[in-house]
C-alpha cells in the first residue's frame, strides 16, 4: 500500500486490509447488505449514487479491495486507504484534506447487519467513495476537511472519542463480555455528563454529522439522499424519507443540533444543492478561531484546554496549551501565556531550536505595538530602527509597549525571517505588566516573539511533524477476533455455499451438494437463515423446479417469525431472491 506520499505522522494510521481475513459471512453479509441498498437506494439516493458505485469499482458479490477503489479514485483526484476502525478524528480530517478517502477495513457482524457502531467496510467504501465522484460534493468534502484541520479539539473531545471508540469496538467483538459492554457504556455515560462546552471540533462534527454523514438533497417535499450514514443503512434510508422524520433546510445553525449516534434521527437537514453545502461550510468558518484570531480565538483555546497555535502578525506561531491572554484596558491582549511543551514555527515549519524539549515548561511572550512606533508591526522595524531605540546585538535595552508591558534585557539574539524580526532573544530579562512579573532574571533566557496582534488560533501544534505525538493522533486497532470452534465450522458451510455460486455449478450436481450442505446445516446451525437465503436464491435462479425450494421458503418463514427485526430481513431477502 503506497503511503509515501503522506506526511510520517498520518502513515500510522494505514494499515493492510489483509483480504484473506474476511469470513464467507462476512461476504454473505456484504453481499445481502449491498443488494439490498442498490434496489432502494436506486429510488432514493441522489443521482449520482448508483453510478458512483459502478464507478468506484464497488460490487454486490464481494467486498471491494481497498486498493481497486483507489485506483478508480483517482479518476476523481481522490483515492482510498485501509485503517483500523474509528481513527482519531484531527487524523480523518487531515487525510481528506489530502484527497484521501481512509476506509476502516473491517466488516460489519451479521449480529450488526443494518447497523454498526463502529466504522466498517461498508459505511466507508459503500456509503463514502460512489458519492464522491459528484464533484462539487467533492469539492465541499476537502473544503470542509481544510477547515475541520483548524478547529480547536477540546480535552473533553478527546476523553469523548476514547469513550465512542472503546464502546463500539467492544460492541462489534463477538468476544466482549455484557460485563464489558455495561462498564463501557457507564464510562460514555459518565463523559458525556461531564461535558461543560461544545468546541470548534464538536461543533463541526455536527455540521459533518449533518450533511456528509446523513445529509439530504433536494426539496422538503420530496429529497434524496447523499449521507453516508444513510447510504450504508437500509433501514436508516427508509426511515429518514417518512413523514415522521422531520425536514429542515440547511443552515449554519445545524452546529446547534445535537445527536446521538445509537438512536435513529428524529428530524434530518436538507440541503437545496451540494453548492450551498460550501456556503453553509464558510460561514461557520467565520465563527472559528483561525479566522477571528484575537482575544475571541484565544478564550477558545484557553477552555479546550488542548495543544493549540497562536499566530501573530508577522507569522510566528506559537504552540502548546494556551493557558492565559492578559489585556489591556481597551481589552486587547497585551500578553499570552502557554505552560507545557510549547514549539515556535513560521509558515508551519519549527524554529531551529526552538521545539517543545526547549520549551518544556511553556512559554509567554508581550503582544502589541511598542510605545516609540504605535503604528508600525515590531517585526516590520527595520535594523536601523531597532537601533534607533537601543535594540543591537549585546546591548541592554528597554522596550515599552502600549500596552503597559514593559521588558529589560541584554539582547542576545534577533530572528529574522523573510524580512520579519520575529523573534528577540535576551538575557538578564525581566517582563512586568502593571506590577506582575510576567518573566524573572532567574528563569534563564527570555525568547520574546513580535507581532501586534494575535492573527489567529488553530487547533494542534503548527509543525506537527516536528512537534511530535500528541493526544488526538493516537493510533489504536481493532483486536483480530478469535472464532470458537463452532463458528469455524460455521464458516466453512458458507464458504462451500459461496464456492457453488461462483464456480456456476448447475443443476443434479448444484441439487446434490446444496441438499447435503443443508442436512448439515439444518442439524448444526438451525437458527441461521442467511446461508438458507443464499441458497434460496441459487435455487431460484438454477433449480427452479427443484423440492428444495418449498423446503427453504417454509424454512425460512419459520426463521422469521423469531422476532421483528429478523422477519423484516428474511422477507426483504426474500423479495429480491428472485433477482440474480
Amino acid at each position: 500500500m503506497e503511503t509515501d506520499f503522506l506526511p510520517p505522522h498520518l502513515r500510522k494510521y494505514v494499515v493492510e486490509q489483509h483480504y484473506e481475513k474476511y469470513t464467507p459471512i462476512d461476504q454473505a453479509v456484504w453481499r445481502y447488505i449491498l443488494r439490498q441498498l442498490k434496489s432502494y437506494l436506486s429510488k432514493h439516493a441522489h443521482e449520482s449514487y448508483v453510478e458512483g458505485l459502478s464507478k468506484t469499482g464497488i460490487s454486490v458479490e464481494r467486498i471491494p479491495r481497498i486498493e481497486e477503489i483507489s485506483n478508480k479514485l483517482k479518476e476523481f483526484g481522490w483515492r482510498a486507504l485501509p485503517v483500523s476502525g474509528f481513527i482519531p478524528p484531527a487524523a480523518f480530517m487531515e487525510l481528506q484534506s489530502l484527497g484521501v478517502l481512509p476506509i476502516a477495513s473491517d466488516m460489519r457482524s451479521i449480529d450488526h447487519l443494518l447497523y454498526t457502531p463502529a466504522p466498517d467496510i461498508v459505511h466507508e467504501a459503500a456509503g463514502h467513495a460512489p458519492i464522491l465522484i459528484q464533484p462539487e460534493f467533492a469539492e465541499y468534502l476537502r473544503q470542509y476537511a481544510q477547515v475541520a484541520k483548524k478547529a480547536i479539539l477540546s480535552k473533553e473531545d478527546l476523553d469523548m472519542y476514547e469513550a465512542i471508540r472503546e464502546l463500539s469496538d467492544l460492541k462489534e467483538n463477538p468476544g466482549s463480555t455484557a460485563a464489558q459492554i455495561k462498564a463501557a457504556e457507564q464510562k460514555l455515560e459518565t463523559v458525556s455528563k461531564n461535558t461543560t462546552h461544545v468546541s470548534e471540533a464538536a461543533e463541526l462534527g455536527r455540521m459533518n454529522w449533518w450533511t456528509a454523514e446523513y445529509g439530504l438533497i433536494g426539496t422538503l417535499d420530496n429529497p434524496k439522499i447523499f449521507g453516508a450514514g444513510l447510504l450504508s443503512s437500509k433501514g436508516e434510508s427508509q426511515a429518514c424519507l417518512q413523514p415522521t422524520v422531520k425536514k429542515i433546510p440547511l443552515s449554519v445553525d445545524c452546529i446547534k443540533q445535537g445527536y446521538d449516534i445509537t438512536e435513529q434521527q428524529p428530524q434530518l437537514f436538507v440541503t437545496p444543492d451540494f453548492k450551498t453545502l460550501v456556503r453553509v461550510l464558510n460561514e461557520m468558518a467565520d465563527q472559528m478561531a483561525f479566522r477571528l484570531g484575537g482575544l475571541p480565538g484565544l478564550n477558545k483555546a484557553i477552555e479546550a484546554q488542548s495543544v493549540n497555535s497562536a499566530e501573530l502578525s508577522s507569522g510566528i506561531q506559537i504552540s502548546g496549551q494556551i493557558i492565559e491572554a492578559i489585556t489591556d484596558s481597551a481589552q486587547n491582549v497585551a500578553y499570552l501565556r502557554l505552560q507545557g511543551p510549547s514549539q515556535l514555527s513560521f509558515k508551519d515549519k519549527q524554529l531551529p531550536g526552538h521545539d517543545k524539549s526547549y520549551h518544556l515548561h511553556g512559554f509567554g511572550t508581550p503582544v502589541g505595538f511598542l510605545k516609540t512606533y504605535p503604528a508600525k508591526d515590531p517585526s516590520d522595524l527595520t535594523r536601523t530602527e531597532w537601533a534607533d531605540i537601543g535594540v543591537e546585538i549585546g546591548s541592554k535595552s528597554r522596550l515599552e509597549f502600549v500596552s503597559g508591558v514593559v521588558v529589560t534585557g541584554t539582547v542576545k539574539g534577533m530572528t529574522v525571517v523573510d524580512g520579519k524580526t520575529i523573534l528577540l532573544t535576551l538575557t538578564d530579562a525581566k517582563a512586568e505588566f502593571q506590577g506582575r512579573i510576567l518573566f524573572d532574571p532567574s528563569w534563564g533566557q527570555y525568547d520574546m516573539a513580535l507581532g501586534a496582534k494575535v492573527t489567529s488560533v488553530f487547533g494542534g501544534p503548527a509543525d506537527r511533524e516536528a512537534y511530535g505525538e500528541t493526544e488526538d493522533f493516537v493510533a489504536k486497532r481493532v483486536p483480530a477476533p478469535h472464532y470458537r470452534p463452532e463458528e469455524l465450522k460455521l464458516h466453512t458451510q458458507y464458504g462451500r455455499l459461496r464456492e457453488l455460486r461462483e464456480k456456476n455449478i448447475q443443476a443434479a450436481e448444484l441439487e446434490k451438494s446444496l441438499s447435503e450442505l443443508l442436512a448439515n446445516h439444518d442439524k448444526d446451525f438451525p437458527q441461521d437463515w442467511l446461508l438458507r437465503l443464499e441458497a434460496l436464491e441459487l435455487t431460484k435462479a438454477r433449480l427452479s423446479n427443484s423440492a428444495l425450494l418449498a423446503k427453504l421458503e417454509k424454512d425460512l418463514q419459520g426463521l422469521a417469525s423469531k422476532d421483528e427485526t429478523t422477519k423484516n430481513l428474511i422477507h426483504d431477502g426474500i423479495a429480491l431472491s428472485g433477482n440474480l
